[in-house]
């Protein structure tokens, strides 16, 4: 699908395609005013796993922007939905926070660790020496390994931090066995998104700011993917890749229709 027109359903990312430094960007509340006001599904992605639905939409509208908790879709959410049609009732160990912990119990799995079916990676600010060092103990013993994305570093005031991927690589060290990633770019996390709206690819848009994943995973899944440049590409960055999106647009207030009123740009 390469025609806007085909599209009856969007997913979107969040940093550097709605909001930027906690700032929404311009078009993003009346581009999801549109969608809302004319019933289109939609979900708002991200890879962060550290924050509930409920945490992103309070975050949100603190930056300006009124979305549903139940149009947010964490890779927390994607790696409990993928656990749970994988293993129904099953047990895990967990290094992450209670945007991933709340997501297992939700689809009715255990927390343990006593030989848990998997240990779970996700997104942390409390990262132990004592909990890597169970998880490798587990996973040598037979747990399935899963990180909720593969982002090795991710952004603060002061500069880049370790994330997940960061965790999953000296775990991965340490133990000789690769995480199955769930989140972006894995296509599944796309996929699982849009059973929950069920939508299909034939009528799906991806809109993201980053070539490596957001583009990528949604050419995979199917998706017509719009490339936004107020995030992490430019156009140095698009000439990188032999694949390429099938928009490209200066940022989401080219999506809003003028009957939806003036964007502030």
């Amino acid at each position: 699908m390469s025609d806007r027109g085909e599209v009856e359903c969007w997913l979107t990312d969040m940093d550097g395609v709605l909001v930027h430094e906690n700032t929404a960007l311009p078009g993003a509340q009346q581009l999801i005013r549109q969608w809302t006001d004319r019933g289109t599904p939609f979900l708002v992605l991200t890879n962060n796993s550290i924050f509930t639905p409920r945490d992103l939409a309070a975050r949100l509208r603190s930056s300006g922007l009124d979305v549903p908790e139940a149009a947010i879709w964490t890779s927390a959410l994607a790696t409990a939905d993928f656990c749970a049609s994988q293993m129904p009732g099953g047990t895990a160990f967990v290094i992450g926070e209670s945007g991933m912990t709340n997501a297992l119990h939700e689809v009715g799995f255990i927390l343990t660790e006593t030989d848990p079916d998997y240990v779970v990676v996700g997104e942390t600010r409390n990262y132990s020496f004592e909990a890597i060092t169970k998880a490798i103990r587990l996973i040598n013993d037979g747990a399935r390994f899963i990180a909720t994305n593969p982002d090795a570093t991710g952004p603060s005031s002061d500069g880049v931090l370790p994330a997940t991927g960061a965790i999953s690589a000296l775990i991965t060290k340490a133990t000789g066995k690769d995480p199955y990633v769930v989140g972006k770019p894995n296509p599944m996390m796309f996929r699982s998104a849009m059973n929950k709206i069920g939508a299909h690819s034939e009528n799906t848009a991806m809109i993201g700011d980053r070539m490596d994943t957001d583009i990528v995973a949604g050419i995979e899944a199917g998706l017509h993917t719009v490339l936004v440049l107020t995030g992490i590409s430019d156009q140095a960055e698009i000439e990188r890749y032999p694949f390429r999106p099938d928009e490209i647009l200066q940022g989401v207030y080219e999506l809003v229709d003028p009957d939806q009123g003036e964007t502030e740009l």
